[in-house]
């Protein structure tokens, strides 16, 4: 942040709180030009959010925070704005995120899960949806399209043959075949452990100002397939279960037959992870954020196994392969 941007900050501060000693820390960063500061007074601590004007544009964050608060999930109030200079002053929902809290007590995962997926049913039975992006066959391919275009291309430097391109085209197809037909709902869109806050209640969700109208799977996906943190699949199941039992019950459009609602959990999750193995791969070479390199081991495991369940999915699993350099002599090749 330049040190002109954060003295327009913190003279905004001082028109909010002109009788009173304060200080700015830095709260987070995410992986957009967004930076959170927490704001300190001798009474309490508050959020401010500095959202550049020419990279971001604060009236979603706002749409969408009260759309979650109607809702009746844990938003972060608004406070005070200021749109023309892209400052937000925000309630604190505190500095625990349930990424920080799994990784110290991993057996509160079935509580914390319990409260998570609680709180997405609520959100997805919201109705005030009409002014939401659609999640569109052109947005779900523009994602699918990061894979090739930053982590085959940018970040492997690797340059597809003729026939890996069709198998990418193919596929993309089969996918969104399957997600544009499922269910759509209110869809956060960034529903994981670094964005769910430990909090009372519980939990409190933030950066949600990318929300969309989409499939119902996405955010559950997100949730239980999370980049950041890993789970054996027997867990993921058991809780996905758990989900689908309250949506059914809440009268969410997730159908009576569980197999066929987890199967399109898990090609909601190839959509995902090709999107964020795409993302991560952008967010190093374009932006030079390598911490995200980290965690593509564990996107890729997510997406090998799903590709590997699937028929339909084998001719990607063989491309990903190929790129890996994985026993290039045994190859089958492609058949279209």
């Amino acid at each position: 942040m330049s040190m002109e941007r954060l003295n327009l900050l913190e003279g905004w501060v001082k028109t909010l709180f002109p009788e009173k000693a304060f200080t700015l820390a830095p709260a987070s960063a995410d992986a957009s030009f967004r930076r959170y500061f927490r704001l300190t007074t001798d009474e309490k601590t508050l959020i401010v959010m500095d959202a550049p004007p020419q990279q971001e544009d604060c009236t979603s964050f706002l749409q969408v925070a009260d759309i979650l608060l109607k809702a009746g999930v844990h938003a972060p109030g608004i406070l005070a704005k200021d749109l023309e200079q892209g400052f937000l002053l925000l309630s604190d929902l505190g500095d625990t995120t349930y990424l920080q809290a799994l990784n110290a007590q991993p057996d509160s995962a079935n509580s914390l899960y319990h409260d998570a997926t609680d709180a997405l049913i609520r959100m997805q039975l919201t109705q005030q949806v009409e002014n939401l992006p659609p999640y569109d066959e052109t947005l779900l391919l523009n994602e699918l399209n990061l894979f090739p275009d930053w982590y085959i291309a940018k970040h492997l430097n690797i340059d597809l043959s003729a026939d890996q391109r069709q198998v990418i085209s193919l596929t993309f197809k089969q996918i969104l075949q399957n997600n544009l037909a499922q269910p759509k709902v209110f869809v956060h869109r960034d529903y994981h452990s670094r964005n769910l806050m430990v909090t009372s209640p519980n939990p409190g969700i933030i950066d949600f100002q990318d929300a969309v109208y989409g499939p119902i799977t996405y955010d559950l996906v997100s949730l239980f397939k999370d980049a950041y943190i890993r789970w054996d699949e027997e867990y993921i199941l058991d809780w996905s279960i758990r989900y689908w039992e309250k949506a059914l019950k809440a009268g969410l459009p997730v159908g009576d037959d569980f197999s066929a609602f987890y199967r399109d959990f898990e090609w909601m999750g190839v959509q995902r992870h090709l999107k964020v193995l795409g993302i991560f791969a952008r967010l190093y070479h374009r932006d030079g954020k390598d911490s995200y390199l980290n965690e593509m081991p564990l996107v890729m495991q997510y997406l090998r196994k799903t590709c590997e369940r699937y028929h339909e999915l084998h001719l990607l699993h063989n491309l990903l392969d190929e790129l890996d350099n994985i026993d290039p002599e045994q190859k089958i090749g492609y058949t279209f």
